[in-house]
């Protein structure tokens, strides 16, 4: 069975022939070509399939792609400026602050931080440890990712204030 799904991705109306029960995953890595979420687990358990809807995080891996009509979906593409290129500054400070190794748990640690920083630009170790507590790091990169949200915030309120 095929029907017409519009979503909303990356600010941009996508129409899509979707058949089935498809996840919003499968439909963003292969109908879409967008690959920063990840496949990682399949149960919603690691996070490297986070991405953001209406601004909070979900795992797009146990997500039907039709629970997604109507809502504004953000994956790590997204983040960047669609026009330049240029990285947000929450990717810019995992990249200064090297929070990641092997990249498995990256996608879901920057959209988490980004979700985290929109609510609280200033988030204490706490409540960064709390917000990411459900991604797993199979590195142990833990203290750089940490880092990197910490640096994250000082560029979002260094950037408020310019």
């Amino acid at each position: 069975m095929t029907n017409t799904l519009e979503l909303t991705v990356n600010g941009t109306a996508r129409l899509l022939q979707h058949p089935g029960e498809r996840t919003l995953l499968d439909v963003l890595r292969n109908e879409l070509g967008l690959k920063g979420a990840k496949y990682g687990c399949g149960k919603a358990q690691c996070g490297a399939c986070t991405v953001l809807i209406d601004g909070s995080p979900a795992r797009a891996c146990v997500l039907r792609a039709k629970r997604a009509v109507g809502h504004d979906v953000t994956t790590l593409e997204g983040l960047s400026d669609s026009v330049t290129g240029a990285l947000s500054l929450v990717q810019e400070a995992f990249l200064e602050c090297e929070g990641a190794q092997c990249g498995y748990c990256l996608n879901g640690m920057v959209m988490t931080a980004a979700a985290l920083l929109q609510n609280n630009p200033s988030p204490t170790r706490e409540d960064i440890r709390a917000a990411l507590r459900h991604n797993l790091c199979r590195c142990g990169t833990h203290l750089e990712i940490i880092a990197s949200v910490v640096r994250a915030a000082e560029l979002i309120r260094g950037a408020q204030h310019d």
